[in-house]
């Protein structure tokens, strides 16, 4: 339960410093919030400021969070009505009637808080902590087949072969143990391996198989590989030049991740909803402990930021869009049209989020 807690809480994080963003940037550019929400769904508690009127709401369905600026109609206060009275839209406050560019600003500011989380995390993290250097790599059991030598010897997921006939396998390369066991001949005596699993040292035998769609012996594993990773001081700037080349390196992979996964499909099976995401951060944390805590909240971090900025109705990235239409046009689209591209998009975000919890359900069931 506490690291379902934890998952909940970097969410919870992920969505307030994004929605930050935009309401910093709107007082910064003086347009008035007239409700700043966490969460969605009922109404837990709120408070309003004196100073500025809005309305600070906390809701009962941490996933998700808002912004209700003056006047439009796609950011109006979630409390399931319209205001008694409807602004004037001639009223110069009204979020329609402010420059153009100052309303791109206030939504580009969102995202950008995201990866500004990501790169303070990761620079404070690696100042304190030290640059870490992949100095080896010690393979491991990621997966078994249902079916083959490894199954039948009762290895499992997270096995580590520490030795294979008195063989260290564990020297800091996955060479070793891909070539111990590609190398065995039919007939041989089985290997005999000794595993880690957890605190527990275990001896069994196994007998690799000849595969001949893949052409060499296999024992119906997935090998995955852990890092042996050193440390190195750092001074502040350092830190900071470290952070803004895995910041930079991390948002490439999820650029490529989603490239793949337009075009081929490629990863469909691996995306995940809220409940999915849960799922793998408490997974982790669990293991992990706040270090994984505090990887996933940089990495996870950077995704919502590139995630927004797609230029999907219902996104940030729509809005730019948008935006940058009515600079270049000199005038807004027509608001039915607007308001028909807010529309379906909201409409398919929302469908999405019924169909990925659905399967995120069947696959923590399954």
């Amino acid at each position: 339960m506490g690291s379902i807690l934890l998952a909940i809480l970097l969410l919870a994080i992920l969505i307030v410093v994004h929605e930050l963003g935009h309401f910093w940037a709107a007082r910064l550019m003086g347009i008035e919030v007239t409700e700043f929400g966490v969460g969605f769904g009922p109404k837990l508690f709120g408070w309003k400021s004196r100073k500025h009127g809005t309305n600070y709401v906390i809701r009962a369905i941490p996933l998700g969070g808002y912004n209700a600026f003056f006047g439009d109609p796609d950011r109006m206060p979630e409390d399931g009505k319209e205001p008694a009275e409807k602004p004037d839209p001639d009223d110069p406050r009204n979020w329609a009637n402010q420059n153009v560019w100052r309303r791109m600003f206030v939504v580009v500011m969102g995202p950008m808080m995201n990866f500004l989380l990501a790169f303070l995390l990761a620079t404070g993290y690696y100042w304190i902590g030290g640059i870490p250097t992949a100095v080896g790599v010690d393979p491991y059991i990621s997966s078994v087949s249902a079916a083959g030598p490894a199954y039948d010897a009762g290895l499992k997921e997270g096995d580590i072969l520490t030795e294979i006939n008195g063989v260290n396998m564990l020297d800091g390369t996955m060479d070793t143990l891909l070539t111990t066991i590609g190398s065995y001949q039919e007939g041989q005596p089985p290997l005999q391996v000794t595993v880690q699993r957890g605190e527990e040292t275990l001896e069994t035998e196994l007998t690799p198989e000849w595969n001949a769609d893949e052409g060499r012996m296999m024992v119906g594993v997935m090998i995955g590989g852990r890092y042996r990773i050193s440390s190195e001081p750092a001074t502040l700037i350092d830190a900071a030049g470290a952070s803004a080349r895995m910041c930079w390196q991390a948002g490439g992979m999820i650029l490529d991740a989603l490239r793949k996964l337009v075009t081929t499909g490629e990863g469909l099976q691996d995306t995940s909803g809220p409940v999915g995401i849960i799922s793998i951060v408490s997974s982790e944390v669990r293991t992990g402990g706040f270090q994984a805590f505090l990887e996933l909240l940089i990495s996870i971090s950077i995704n919502l930021g590139l995630m927004n900025l797609l230029p999907i109705p219902g996104l940030d990235g729509s809005k730019l869009v948008l935006g940058i239409v009515e600079a270049i046009r000199g005038k807004p689209l027509p608001e039915k049209m607007e308001n028909a591209i807010n529309t379906v998009g909201v409409i398919l975000l929302l469908a999405l989020m019924v169909l990925m919890t659905f399967k995120d359900v069947l696959k923590l069931i399954g």
